[in-house]
């Protein structure tokens, strides 16, 4: 519910506050004095698209700020959980409007965003004009109205899932599809280069072993001769005989030396230890360093190949092995692609399946359901004077969606025997505030946290008619919170809260007021309603009659 409304620097508005009650609220007043500021400046703290000019002239920033209680259970809850701000059973909007066009808006003292704004004005205020395109006159808003109406949430909910598995089915399904097919585009290249791959049979490490072999290999040669001369060196005619001549000798006069020749003995045995294994080792490496040029070729082959396909493939020699298991990876895709294609088109057809049986049932359900809202509205027309129109909800086949295959559009026909058309087009402003409040009525149970607003809903009616207007919104106000912006004196005697919008010229400048009305200054107001600015007792005899009821 809207509990007040604190407005400063707007247009014509000086420093207005407003406290608001449940019930049907009226604001009246001459043309001119403010009412649609009232409502520009509500739009405006409600994140609504509206006139850019709000600032008054010279201040530096208009601010409104508006409360509202929240029951339990209240859809503005949800929609301040999901944005991460503080839920309370008060709600506080406020936004500013800098004179340069700059605009800041809070919510609970959390700066916010417009988009956040918008969400929670759809929870909180329902506008009503004879030319608003929000409510009811905006087609494309029918089928949810009905949708309300049948109490169909779980039925909607129901194909909106089952909607939204058909595209995910399809995503999984294309995706899977275009795989396969640039898999095989490249099918001849990868069976080829997997059975390139497979006959060299590549192993890591393997490019670096055969280059130290090659290089070994175009060595061996000169290497072998130079070791060969070493070992000539250090045989039984080079330094390992002249070794063991020198233990001979020494070993014979050894005794008589008086230990003198006991340490050169001991290194030069040292020495022959040592010397006999540098000539194990000559001889293994001799054994090793053969020059084979037939083995050398096919060192050289196999390294070349190795090399020749890593450039080829455009990886290292040791990414090869990997490289062909990557390969083969793919070819195996490719033959179990059929399979998993086939099984993706089976959950398609089955998600397609539940979709199209969830939306046939939703259907068949709004059929039924238009029946009943039509029979409601044409119930209602009468009080309203229009005996003689006819209501019709119209479905109609469309391209399967989110919310079924079902386009809804109220049409109406204002005479009998006249075509039936759009309720916005066929009805003129008197006729489609009354269609309105037909709907209001039947649709008030299904919409009863909302506060409603009429702006001059009434306009083109009077009389009785008028009367009948009055009684359907005060019956929209029994279960919820009504504001009323009008001109008719019958619809106005019907408020259970009445104020009056005033306008005033002090020291050249125009300002804005709203004064709540009690008993005796209602009957004023009511009086100048229907006699104009000069008030007769006689003026204020019906006024009284029409507060009586």
């Amino acid at each position: 519910m809207l509990r007040g409304l604190d407005i400063s620097d707007m247009l014509i508005i000086d420093r207005l506050e407003l406290q608001f009650q449940p019930g049907l609220n009226v604001l009246t007043g001459e043309t001119g004095a403010g009412k649609s500021i009232l409502l520009d400046s509500l739009g405006f703290v409600l994140g609504w698209r509206g006139r850019a000019d709000l600032v008054r002239q010279g201040a530096a920033q208009g601010e409104v700020t508006a409360w509202f209680d929240l029951a339990d259970g209240h859809p503005a809850r949800a929609v301040l959980e999901e944005a991460g701000l503080p839920v309370d059973d008060e709600l506080i909007l406020r936004r500013v409007n800098t004179a340069d066009g700059r605009k800041t808006a809070w919510v609970n003292d959390r700066r916010c965003s417009g988009e956040v704004l918008r969400a929670l004005s759809d929870t909180l205020i329902e506008l009503h004009g004879q030319h608003d395109d929000r409510g009811l006159l905006n087609p494309r808003g029918h089928r949810a109205i009905l949708d309300d109406f049948a109490g169909l949430d779980a039925a909607r909910d129901k194909t909106r899932k089952a909607w939204r598995a058909v595209g995910h089915a399809k995503k999984a399904l294309e995706a899977a599809e275009a795989a396969m097919a640039a898999i095989r585009e490249e099918e001849d290249f990868l069976r080829h280069a997997v059975a390139e791959l497979d006959a060299l049979d590549p192993q890591p490490g393997e490019e670096a072993e055969l280059d130290t072999k090659r290089r070994l290999m175009q060595g061996a040669e000169r290497i072998r001769e130079d070791v060969q001369r070493a070992h000539q060196v250090l045989g039984h005619d080079g330094a390992e005989g002249a070794v063991s001549d020198a233990i001979r000798w020494l070993d014979g006069v050894a005794d008589s030396a008086e230990g003198q020749l006991d340490a050169p003995l001991a290194a030069l045995s040292r020495a022959m230890v040592e010397l006999d294994e540098a000539t194990d080792g000559i001889v293994a490496a001799l054994e090793t360093l053969t020059f084979n040029p037939s083995e050398l070729e096919d060192t050289e082959e196999r390294l070349f190949a190795m090399r020749g396909l890593a450039r080829k493939h455009d990886v290292i020699p040791d990414e090869l092995a990997r490289f062909a298991g990557d390969l083969r990876t793919k070819l195996s895709a490719l033959d179990a692609g059929d399979a998993d294609l086939g099984r993706l088109r089976s959950e398609l057809d089955a998600a397609q399946s539940a979709y199209d049986a969830a939306a046939d049932k939703l259907g068949a359900a709004r059929r039924k359901s238009a029946k009943a809202l039509d029979k409601a509205v044409m119930a209602e027309l009468a009080p309203l004077k229009m005996e003689r129109a006819v209501f019709e909800t119209q479905i109609t086949d469309e391209e399967p969606g989110p919310e079924g295959r079902d386009a809804v559009a109220f049409t109406v026909a204002t005479n009998p025997g006249a075509p039936a058309g759009p309720l916005n087009k066929i009805a003129s402003g008197g006729e489609l505030s009354r269609f309105l409040l037909a709907l209001k009525v039947c649709l008030t149970r299904e919409q009863s946290g909302l506060t409603m607003i009429f702006d001059e809903i009434d306009r083109g009616v009077g009389g009785a008619t008028a009367d009948a207007v009055g009684r359907r919104l005060s019956q929209i106000a029994e279960t919820g919170q009504v504001l009323v912006v009008t001109h008719s004196p019958q619809v106005a005697a019907l408020g259970a809260h009445h104020w009056r919008v005033e306008k005033k010229v002090a020291k050249g400048m125009t300002t804005s007021q709203v004064v709540p009305l009690a008993a005796p200054e209602r009957v004023d107001e009511i009086a100048r309603m229907l006699a104009g600015d000069t008030i007769t007792d006689e003026a204020r005899g019906a006024a009284r009659a029409l507060l009586s009821g």
